[in-house]
């Protein structure tokens, strides 16, 4: 079965922020690393979207670590995997409602 992916506006600001970030301090290339990292995450998650622990207990949103600086937040539904946010794992600790 394959899980259909959408991302919340936070979740799309979010990646902007990072990409942002990332092509700013460490340049084009790094972009393009941080880019691979996502799109194979997500295409992992369409298969087997429990594969990534939960973030946080008693919530159901589960945390796919990107790099040690960063993390995807995502929520599955029935059939749908929704995107909640890329965390930056060097904030204040995770705290989900």
């Amino acid at each position: 079965m394959s899980f259909e992916i959408r991302f919340t506006p936070e979740a799309e600001e979010t990646y902007n922020a990072v990409v942002d970030q990332l092509r700013e301090r460490w340049g084009e290339r790094f972009v393009t690393k941080f880019e691979d990292k996502v799109l194979k995450c997500l295409d992992t998650l369409q298969s087997t979207p429990y594969i990534y622990p939960v973030a946080e207990e008693n919530t159901e949103i589960r945390k796919c670590l990107l790099h040690k600086n960063c993390s995807m937040l995502y929520k599955i539904y029935d059939e749908d995997i929704l995107i909640v946010c890329f965390w930056d794992n060097r904030q204040d600790p995770l705290i989900i409602s």
